[in-house]
């Protein structure tokens, strides 16, 4: 039997979360920076997520993009009376995926390294700090192995289940930095844990009853026994049915991804936790969202997708006008990032329903590119406000004078914000443009409105914090720590490499693009010379 790489990549940081979980309690430190045990439960924690990103990196090194469909494939028994099996094989948008999620939690638990630690100070009854980091790796495993499942049950559980540890990170370990005092703050970091919890556990629960609807049309919830049960044309599904299945999937995938107007949760959450958990729900978990539309919406129910196809276009662009017009009138930086990604993911979901082939890789690259230039903007952001003490924009001026690198760093966040050539959202926005404008031209050209309004809140964003004179209140603020490099210059190297050479992404991705545009049956449009003259 060979090495099941894919189990290990998601054990893993499972088993990490339950040593990091188990580091045990110390006494209180004399000058006050926590117990002594708290620092170990950072290292263990940062050892395990680093393992995982060297086997994410195996994984990535082992597939063959111009392979077989789904590789490195595993597949146990599991439930055999309810035909569940524990199936996993990743293709390259998996494997994009799944490296993207395992590079940026190390940065994330490096950029979150003192947020439990008042939290210590005021505790004795339980270890934050502990609690914190394990919370972080086991959303990791979660996430991975949704990227892995191949059977729906399967990846339908780790769906569901990676809802629980956000909902405590969100709730329990939240932003301190909201203007109001402890105890509004505690209520309103509730609010945004339970809107998040109740939102996504709604969409999961309709897509649970799809499920069971696939099951019993399907007889099977393996994805390769159904593709397989379709070109034999054994597998027959009513029309109506395909459409109620892909409405199922689809709608809990929305609220995921987060598409208008199933996104009201994402500000609040991204608003109220910490900057490193901002990024683990926007750069990682929902991109699970965008990913299982690729995979299971045109996967499972080719003819339904094609049949929304229209309604969905029309949601993704008002996600990318309505996304960046909040963002253009925000006060709030963590919120102007947050509706910033809500325009971003409609740029996502116009690619995968262009149904062409750059708009599914331009898609893709974003997805990654997305996770990249939002960690590195929301990192750097995170560290601004816990220097000032304050999430609000006017509460800022003139810092790039009292601290250079940071101003610098967030310059470059924003300019991939709104992706300035040579950075790498540039060339994933060209293609979904392009892909979206053949078939779709004027939706394509609507779309460009998105592109203005980013810069727009961007640069303005930059302009007020950075730019003019010296605010009193941050005329002392330090400059950025070597922890605080580590995590943002590799982020910053990443987009600037992806940016002028982003072959070896397209290269991973194409191949299971067009296995997708095959599941749809659709191709390229052809250009029109005739109207072009």
């Amino acid at each position: 039997m060979s090495f099941p790489l894919l189990t290990a990549t998601a054990a893993l940081p499972a088993i990490g979360a339950i040593v990091t979980a188990a580091v045990p309690a110390a006494r209180s430190r004399s000058d006050g920076d926590g117990p002594r045990g708290s620092g170990t439960a950072k290292v263990v924690a940062l050892l395990f997520s680093v393992a995982t990103f060297v086997l994410a990196m195996t994984v990535l090194v082992r597939f063959e993009p111009g392979g077989a469909r789904y590789q490195l494939t595993e597949s146990y028994d599991w439930i055999p009376a309810f035909g569940v099996r524990y199936e996993l094989g990743v293709d390259g948008i998996g494997v994009a995926l799944i490296a993207l999620t395992a590079l940026l939690i190390p940065f994330v638990i490096l950029a979150g390294w003192r947020d439990a630690d008042h939290l210590e100070n005021s505790s004795k009854r339980w270890r934050p700090t502990q609690g914190f980091f394990a919370l972080i790796l086991m959303v990791e495993a979660m996430v991975i192995l949704s990227f892995e499942a191949t059977d729906v049950f399967l990846f339908y559980l780790f769906f569901e289940a990676m809802l629980i540890p956000m909902y405590f990170l969100i709730g329990g370990f939240g932003d301190r930095a909201s203007g109001t005092d402890e105890a509004q703050a505690a209520t309103q970091r509730s609010y945004a844990a339970v809107k998040f919890l109740l939102y996504n556990l709604a969409g999961g629960l309709i897509m649970l009853a799809a499920v069971i609807g696939l099951y019993t049309v399907a007889g099977t919830f393996s994805l390769s026994e159904i593709a397989q049960a379709r070109a034999d044309g054994t597998l027959e599904m009513a029309a109506s049915t395909e459409k109620w299945l892909f409405l199922g999937f689809f709608f809990a995938f929305a609220i995921k991804a987060p598409l208008w107007p199933l996104h009201t949760w994402l500000p609040n959450a991204m608003g109220e936790a910490t900057a490193p958990v901002a990024v683990l729900i926007t750069a990682v978990v929902d991109k699970v969202g965008t990913f299982a539309m690729l995979r299971f919406c045109l996967g499972l129910f080719p003819e339904a997708s094609k049949w929304a196809t229209p309604v969905v276009l029309v949601l993704a662009l008002v996600s990318i006008i309505y996304g960046a017009l909040l963002a253009v009138g925000q006060r709030d930086i963590k919120r102007l990032v947050a509706y910033a990604s809500i325009s971003h993911f409609g740029f996502i979901i116009l690619g995968i329903f262009a149904m062409t082939s750059q708009g599914q890789s331009g898609a893709t690259l974003y997805m990654v590119n997305h996770g990249l230039s939002t960690a590195a903007l929301m990192l750097v952001a995170g560290f601004l406000i816990s220097r000032r003490g304050s999430r609000l924009i006017a509460d800022y001026g003139g810092v790039q004078k009292v601290a250079p690198v940071l101003a610098g760093t967030f310059l470059v966040g924003s300019l991939a914000t709104l992706s300035l050539p040579g950075l790498a959202p540039f060339v994933s926005e060209f293609l979904v443009l392009v892909g979206t404008f053949t078939r779709y031209p004027v939706i394509g050209i609507i779309a460009t409105v998105g592109i203005v309004l980013g810069a727009l809140y961007t640069l303005v964003l930059y302009q007020r914090t950075m730019t003019g004179p010296v605010k009193p209140s941050v005329a002392k603020m330090p400059d950025l720590k070597v922890r605080e490099l580590a995590v943002i210059g590799p982020l910053i190297a990443l987009l600037l490499f992806l940016g002028v050479y982003p072959k070896p992404l397209t290269e991973l991705v194409d191949p299971a693009v067009n296995h997708t545009l095959s599941d749809v049956q659709q191709k390229d449009p052809k250009p029109d010379v005739e109207a072009a003259k």
